[in-house]
């Protein structure tokens, strides 16, 4: 039937779990999750790693039947008493929902002393953007954010959306998971294009924390190419823009962009802010359009499906992931090699410097072999 929404069966993204990352986005110090203990576990364990204490009602059997409120009013006042927060997150669950708990109520009768943005959300959502503009509804009634970032927030959701509509993850009923291409076979590759002086892009369109992992790539391209006497042939760009975002994501930003400077790496194009992966796309395909054209190849990392590929089609293209379920769909695009930083999730969370890429390593040992 026309317009049908496709029915995906592989996993996908949590709207709660989306939810706990705006929150930490907003620097929340206390997440507070109304639901069972085992709801989300791996994100909530991963993100105090990031700096917010992410705690649990732990709602049971008995609760399903007589409700959590009371549970919940002593959470409040608990955190506030262990970890004296400047802000709080109460983030809904699947089962918190189904009961239909009443936040607010909870939240009114502890009556902490500082700001709360409660998000009512479950998993039932087809597109996981749900959770964040929950968050980001939530923190502008708290005075968090002003109505001009809600409204750049909520067209960047719908942009995200469209994206992995169109090229990625929810772009198709079922994806098969995929490792990629070797990278020790990407490396020599990227290695033989830089020998030969061949003209070429380096562009990180990354998501937020990820790019901590996907400027390793721009520095050890840059590093290969420095030493071969070729870093005059490279262009780089990133969406490192530090004056836009959520207070956490313009951080990220600052940080990169120093690490880059301290190793002598100049980003010749700044193609928007590290929220701005699903548009800053557009951005690099008309800086390619009115300057970079004759190009021969490109290294893109973090979201490169969000590229058009009008005016990258002609360029041998090289792209790394860490989305194992995007392989296939940038196949198809036409990209010629698709690595996947498997582990990149868990090492980007909590650091505040740029973290070693596995294709980053193994570029620099191919290059000393060569």
């Amino acid at each position: 039937m026309a317009g049908k929404e496709i029915s995906i069966i592989h996993p996908r993204p949590s709207s709660i779990v989306a939810a706990l990352y705006t929150l930490r986005d907003l620097n929340v110090d206390v997440a507070i999750l109304h639901g069972p203990p085992g709801c989300s576990f791996k994100h909530a364990r991963l993100l105090e790693e990031d700096g917010i204490h992410v705690v649990t009602t732990g709602l049971d059997e008995n609760c399903f039947v007589f409700g959590g409120h009371d549970r919940l009013v002593q959470l409040i006042n608990k955190s506030v008493e262990l970890f004296n927060p400047k802000i709080i997150g109460v983030v809904g669950t699947c089962a918190s929902m189904i009961i239909g708990e009443e936040m607010h109520d909870a939240v009114l009768e502890a009556n902490p002393d500082v700001p709360v943005i409660e998000v009512e959300v479950h998993a039932g959502y087809h597109n996981n953007t749900k959770g964040v503009l929950f968050a980001l509804e939530s923190a502008l009634d708290a005075g968090i954010i002003d109505h001009k970032e809600f409204e750049r927030q909520e067209y960047l959701l719908a942009k995200a959306t469209e994206v992995e509509k169109r090229f990625g993850a929810a772009s198709r009923e079922y994806l098969a998971p995929s490792r990629g291409d070797v990278k020790y076979k990407a490396a020599q590759r990227v290695i033989q294009l830089l020998k030969e002086g061949k003209k070429g892009l380096v562009i990180m369109n990354a998501k937020k924390e990820t790019g901590y992992m996907f400027a390793d790539i721009t520095l050890a391209v840059n590093e290969v190419a420095a030493a071969l006497g070729k870093k005059e042939n490279l262009i780089n760009m990133a969406n490192i823009d530090p004056k836009l975002g959520l207070p956490r994501v313009r951080q990220h930003a600052e940080y990169i962009m120093r690490d880059l400077k301290a190793h002598g790496v100049e980003v010749h194009e700044i193609i928007g802010g590290m929220d701005e992966y699903p548009v800053a796309g557009e951005k690099v395909s008309e800086l390619i359009k009115e300057k970079y054209s004759d190009f021969d190849f490109a290294v893109i990392t973090g979201v490169p499906h969000a590229i058009p590929m009008e005016h990258i089609k002609d360029m041998e293209l090289i792209s790394i992931t860490n989305g194992p379920r995007q392989v296939l769909p940038l196949k198809e695009m036409g990209h010629e090699y698709v690595l996947v930083e498997i582990d990149l999730h868990p090492k980007t969370l909590g650091v505040s410097e740029i973290v070693e890429s596995e294709f980053g390593a193994t570029l620099r040992e191919v290059a000393k072999e060569a």
